[in-house]
């Protein structure tokens, strides 16, 4: 990139205004001031605005007349030893102005030395400042690079975390959709299966009441009936000890039995889950005392043919 042009005036300017401060004028306190240039062209436009002030412009001169230049011809014999003289005297005083000079010049040299010495500094100083600057500015566009790749690298891993959190979402409501769909028609078949199992139970429930019922009945009835017999073997007990200790041993036998039932119909009426079982046994045992009894049944006919018969044989005379 090429240096920016500033213009004489603005140039001028600042080296004025340096010198209002009571700074040195040099190229890069001129650079420095405007805030651009070429620190050399800035020197060299400085330094010929000085120079065109102290110099003076050179004028024409005029012819001399005749006369004049006669006076002057015969003036210049009368001058010529006085010039001489003066030219002694001009000697002398070119050699000590001369010597002058040199100092003049030999301080002179040290004032442009120390002003390079000083346009040196500041130059360094320039230079310092604006790697200075240049360092901060890498490093901020390093550091604006590095953010932008942050937030880049943030942006796209929020994008993506959108989209999961999206799919997340959808499936968690489709998902939340299927199991209240799911959870109505369990809930439904539940409610079906428990009152169909309701149902169910009520009517095992009525059965088992009934078949109780009946097996009491028929239990009543068989104790009767046990007691009649009972009775109807009292009657015969002193003529057939026999017959008596067998119906005994049937009664307490028949007793057991009862009490059996009547233990197990208790557990089926407190435990419904094996009222089926209960039923079961009951009706076997039921059978069972119902053979029973039809035995006893038949050893009291037995019983009351051999009485009878035993009575024919006693009314008969003997011989």
């Amino acid at each position: 990139m090429r240096p920016a042009e500033f213009a004489s005036e603005e140039i001028i300017a600042a080296g004025e205004a340096l010198q209002a401060a009571g700074r040195n004028v040099t190229g890069f306190a001129l650079r420095q001031k405007i805030g651009g240039g070429n620190p050399n062209r800035l020197k060299q436009v400085w330094d010929e605005h000085i120079n065109s002030k102290s110099a003076t412009q050179a004028e024409p001169v005029a012819e001399l007349p005749v006369e004049v230049a006669e006076e002057v011809g015969t003036v210049s014999k009368e001058l010529t030893e006085r010039i001489a003289k003066l030219a002694i005297e001009l000697n002398d005083k070119a050699v000590k102005a001369a010597e002058r000079r040199v100092a003049e010049i030999v301080r002179a040299a040290g004032e442009q030395r120390e002003q390079a010495e000083r346009e040196l500094v500041d130059a360094s100083q320039t230079v310092d400042d604006l790697e200075t600057r240049l360092d901060e500015s890498k490093a901020e566009s390093a550091g604006l690079e590095q953010r932008m790749t942050e937030v880049q690298a943030t942006n796209q891993a929020q994008a993506v975390e959108v989209a999961k959190l999206r799919e997340r979402l959808v499936a968690a409501e489709q998902a939340t959709k299927m199991a209240s769909e799911q959870h109505a028609a369990e809930l439904a078949r539940m409610n079906t299966t428990i009152e169909a199992e309701r149902t169910r139970h009520q009517q095992e429930t009525e059965q088992l009441r009934a078949e109780l019922d009946g097996q009491r009945q028929a239990n009543q009835e068989a104790v009767a009936e046990h007691d009649q017999t009972r009775a109807e073997l009292t009657m015969v007990k002193a003529k057939a000890v026999v017959a008596e200790q067998a119906h005994q041993e049937q009664r307490e036998t028949a007793a057991q039995e009862t009490h059996r039932v009547a233990e197990r119909m208790t557990k089926v009426e407190a435990d419904r889950d094996e009222a089926r079982n209960l039923a079961g046994q009951a009706r076997e045992e039921l059978a069972r005392l119902t053979g029973q009894m039809q035995a006893v049944e038949r050893q009291n006919a037995e019983l009351m043919a051999m009485l009878g018969q035993k009575q024919g044989d006693a009314t008969k005379p003997k011989k």
